[in-house]
């Protein structure tokens, strides 16, 4: 295992070496992933012949190579994925910008429904207040007139009470007059009698008188 880690920093110094060195005249080679991620160009020659050259056999050089260039790969595709570039940016910028503008225009709209509806319920509103007066002063005057109808009524009957109660007044008044006046005749009458009876009796008691003296004479 230590062997296998030392061969494997011999092949990182050695494709360090390499790609200093060779910058003119290397040989690139390209590695493409089978799983679709973005791959990086790697000189994996020139780090095939720096193993070889250090006495690794051929197979394990091309192997070496082939996992530090899949290490690289991926430590590179991980690097390239925690950074944005600038027309990823700009783009972004530009779907939020649309997003952000379909979102006003939406809260905008929903305003301006919200708005139109609440206008259309206070109308609503407004007429159902407007019925509800105009049928309570209907049942107000209803009730109104019904009150006056009633009153009338009863002023009528009570001058009709009044009215007999007047007229029965007035009978028992000319009752007690002809009563009265029945009496008062009936008074005269006797008090003529009792004047006629007095008289006749003092005329009868002179008359006797007068005979006694004239037998006693």
């Amino acid at each position: 295992m230590s062997a296998y880690k030392r061969v494997v920093q011999l092949g990182f110094n050695a494709y360090s070496s390499s790609t200093v060195n060779r910058v003119g005249h290397r040989q690139i080679s390209q590695l493409v992933k089978s799983n679709g991620k973005r791959a990086f160009l790697v000189d994996t020659l020139a780090l095939v012949r720096s193993l070889e050259a250090q006495g690794v056999p051929s197979k394990q050089a091309e192997a070496i190579t082939s996992a530090i260039t899949e290490v690289l790969n991926d430590s590179l595709e991980n690097v390239s994925q925690s950074f944005v570039s600038k027309a990823e940016m700009q783009k972004s910028e530009m779907l939020q910008e649309a997003n952000l503008s379909k979102f006003k225009s939406e809260v905008k709209s929903s305003q301006e429904h919200h708005f139109s509806m609440l206008q259309r319920e206070t109308e609503k509103l407004r007429g159902d207040i407007e019925k509800m007066r105009s049928e309570l002063r209907y049942e107000i005057d209803k009730v109104t007139a019904g009150q006056r109808l009633d009153l009338n009524l009863e002023r009528g009957r009570i001058r009709d009470e009044l009215a007999n109660q007047n007229a029965e007044t007035t009978n028992l008044t000319n009752k007690l007059d002809r009563e009265i006046h029945a009496l008062r005749a009936q008074l005269e009458a006797a008090k003529y009698d009792v004047i006629k009876y007095c008289i006749g009796t003092l005329v009868s008691i002179s008359a006797v008188g007068l005979a006694v003296l004239r037998i006693l004479m």
